[in-house]
């Protein structure tokens, strides 16, 4: 009982580590992270557009260059007094009414600095007799409430204030009293130059300046300065990646739908592929079978088919190791038998002669069972033997000349000759164990010498399959009493025995033909048996025959 409950313990755990699998399983967290990563790469890129806005700005200094290009024309032909002197000095109440208008105009601010550099008129105030009054435009008025609009456009600042800035832009500062000398461009343009500036706002917004001189007769009157805010190349930049987001959005939302195909047809086979052998661990019956996928021609297609593959042939092994169990204690239970029942005989019988005799019995009984317990040690390790002994390069036209001077030096008790022969290339390379092949050779050979007539013989042949050379065969064929036809194949099942007659009952195990096949069906070939017939159709011997991949080259 405790026993039991260890075993029930041990395999509670194992069963609800199955049951608890994770809602999302790994791979699809790690097939979406790549996929979505590689589409937020270009994401970010985008975003940045350093060179796009420096485009927009360029764009807005070249209009507002020109515009004041065409207004410092007009100030220099118009704000004169009187029209027809020769005064170098702009009328400051002309100048002044033209730069309020033309501000309405353009849309933008205009300032024109006198040329020692005091400003003399500004679109943002109003002079009067009783002082200036300074113009400020008032922010747009914000949306009250947990509008979208709001949370789209916080995210929008928080996501570009995140952003790297292409440019460090100075800040923008205006004096109380400004003067020429506070705006490098103004100074450039009372040189006589075309001048541009950019620089950043307290609250972060660009603001752009272009100074163009105001001439009369290559005489420089003053500096035409006009400057605007940056609210249209932000506004433009804003609906750029609005677009790009909106883009990204829809392929981010396709992204994860096709990632999440792709790892369901992943997972989810891999993971009924997982359940089902865990079932059939832990159930340890057949009735679980594992997933076919016979409509998928994709690699999980293929695992599975492996697996119920693999399934298949494990629970073949188990029932071959069953059937293996079964034949052994049958055979060694015969043997034993008669020991016992020779045993118990010998106990009773008083005359010598019979008990020496019974004494044979039983050293004939335990020799066979020596013989069959060796064979089976044998044939019950050779599975593990081969695969752990590594498989190497065997050249068969080698292996049967040496096998050649054996069998001509050694002798037989039947008079068997056996004549060995290698057809075509010398060169009959295969893929196997070459003691494990030696044997087999041997087996077969030794097996056709018991068949044999006295002063018969045993052709021993190899060569390469004369069809595409891609084989090499080897045949060995002897002059016996052949095979029945319906005991071609059941002389290679364990145990199988039928021997000539007058051979002593006992001196095979009946393993060898079936140790035989299995050695060359671990080196990829295939060994059957097959009759000679004569012309006459009548049988005139057995031929065993072995078909090994050839390695080329």
């Amino acid at each position: 009982m405790p026993e039991k409950a260890d075993t029930a313990a041990h395999d509670r755990p194992a069963a609800e580590g199955a049951r608890r699998r994770p809602r999302i399983s790994g791979l699809t967290l790690r097939i979406l992270a790549i996929n979505l990563f590689a589409v937020a790469i270009p994401l970010f890129g985008l975003l940045y557009m350093d060179r796009y806005r420096d485009n927009l700005i360029e764009a807005e200094l070249e209009a507002l260059t020109r515009q004041g290009s065409i207004f410092a024309k007009g100030v220099a032909a118009l704000a004169v007094e009187p029209e027809f002197s020769e005064a170098t000095e702009l009328s400051k109440d002309l100048v002044r009414r033209m730069v309020r208008h033309a501000s309405d105009q353009f849309g933008t601010r205009l300032r024109l600095f006198a040329p020692d550099g005091h400003l003399m008129a500004d679109s943002n105030s109003f002079g009067r007799r009783g002082g200036v009054v300074q113009i400020r435009p008032l922010p747009p008025p914000q949306e009250s409430g947990l509008s979208p609009s709001l949370w789209l456009d916080a995210l929008y600042d928080l996501l570009v204030n995140w952003l790297p800035r292409g440019g460090d832009f100075p800040r923008y500062e205006e004096a109380q009293i400004q003067q020429a000398t506070d705006y490098p461009e103004a100074r450039d343009a009372l040189r006589g130059l075309n001048a541009r500036a950019v620089r950043t706002q307290p609250d972060g917004r660009l603001i752009l300046t272009s100074a163009v001189p105001v001439r009369r007769y290559k005489q420089v009157l003053g500096a035409l300065m006009l400057s605007v805010d940056g609210d249209e190349i932000d506004n433009a930049m804003r609906d750029v990646r609005f677009e790009i987001l909106g883009v990204f959005a829809f392929v981010f939302a396709v992204t994860i739908l096709l990632s999440l195909y792709l790892a369901g047809t992943i997972t989810r086979p891999v993971q009924r592929l997982a359940a089902a052998a865990e079932r059939i661990r832990r159930d340890r019956t057949r009735e679980t079978e594992i997933p076919g996928f016979e409509g998928r021609g994709d690699e999980i297609g293929d695992l599975a088919r492996a697996m119920r593959e693999m399934t298949e042939a494990l629970w073949q092994r188990m029932d071959a190791i069953d059937r293996f169990a079964a034949d052994v204690a049958h055979e060694i239970k015969n043997p034993l038998t008669s020991v016992r029942s020779a045993v118990e005989t010998a106990a009773k019988v008083q005359d010598p002669e019979k008990q020496k005799k019974l004494m044979g019995i039983i050293l004939d009984d335990v020799q066979r069972l020596d013989r069959l317990i060796s064979d089976i040690s044998e044939a019950s390790r050779l599975d593990a033997e081969l695969s752990r002994t590594g498989t190497g390069t065997v050249n068969l036209a080698a292996v049967l000349a040496t096998l050649a001077e054996v069998y001509t030096t050694a002798d037989n008790r039947h008079g068997v000759r056996v004549e060995t022969t290698v057809n075509g290339s010398a060169d009959l390379s295969v893929r196997g164990s070459e003691n494990r092949i030696v044997q087999v050779i041997r087996n077969l050979v030794s097996n056709a010498i018991t068949f044999s007539p006295e002063g018969g013989s045993v052709r021993l042949t190899a060569g390469a399959d004369p069809l595409d050379g891609r084989e090499v065969i080897v045949t060995v064929e002897d002059d016996g009493p052949g095979i029945p036809d319906n005991k071609l194949e059941a002389i290679f099942d364990r145990f199988y025995s039928e021997r000539p007659s007058g051979e002593k009952f006992g001196t095979h195990s009946g393993l060898g033909l079936s140790i035989s096949r299995q050695i060359v069906e671990a080196s990829s070939g295939r060994l059957w048996a097959e009759n000679r017939i004569g012309a006459d159709g009548s049988v005139i011997g057995a031929r065993f025959v072995i078909r090994l991949p050839r390695v080329m080259g």
